[in-house]
């Protein structure tokens, strides 16, 4: 007898705000990236062994994992730093060269990013790609348009991207909304 695959109804949880903050060394010329929970984050330089770290952007952001309501699997995301709107800044691009061969077929491609030092850095897996792909297909009308999320890999340079990254308007405030 073969069992029936779960199909999952995702749903965000364990949403946590914060800022993920750009750092780089002077001497190495390394640059870093992280999540910060703080409500202040800290923006001082700091030394750590050979590197002399200085703060140079931050940007407000959500964690979160995501759960199925239908079997209570859990997926966590902690991998995950940003989610990018292509825009299609570069013509030479693997994504862009996916956008054109779905022209026409209303779809939106998001690149996924990790936390830099990438090849430093665990990645998000394809599998959790799909998952949130998933979630956010879930909670849309997919007869007028669909969300395609790829991996940041997919881009020769992703500092060069010009793409536009998910901003949450609710993220103005590290408090989380107020109950209806």
């Amino acid at each position: 007898m073969q069992t029936q695959k779960c199909k999952h109804q995702w749903e965000m949880v364990n949403t946590n705000p914060g800022f993920i903050l750009t750092e780089a060394c002077h001497k190495c010329s390394q640059v870093s990236t992280y999540f910060s929970r703080e409500d202040n984050p800290p923006f001082e330089e700091y030394r750590d062994g050979e590197h002399f770290w200085n703060v140079m952007a931050s940007a407000q952001s959500v964690r979160f994992d995501l759960k199925c309501k239908l079997c209570n699997t859990l997926v966590t995301f902690d991998e995950l730093s940003s989610l990018l709107l292509c825009t299609g800044c570069k013509k030479d691009c693997d994504v862009y060269r996916l956008m054109e061969k779905y022209s026409g077929k209303r779809i939106w491609f998001y690149v996924a990013f990790g936390f830099k030092p990438y090849a430093d850095k665990l990645m998000l897996s394809d599998e959790k790609i799909k998952i949130l792909e998933d979630y956010y297909n879930q909670r849309r009308d997919s007869t007028n348009s669909s969300i395609k999320i790829v991996s940041f890999e997919m881009i020769d340079d992703p500092d060069s991207c010009a793409g536009e990254f998910i901003i949450d308007s609710s993220m103005l405030l590290l408090a989380p909304p107020e109950k209806k």
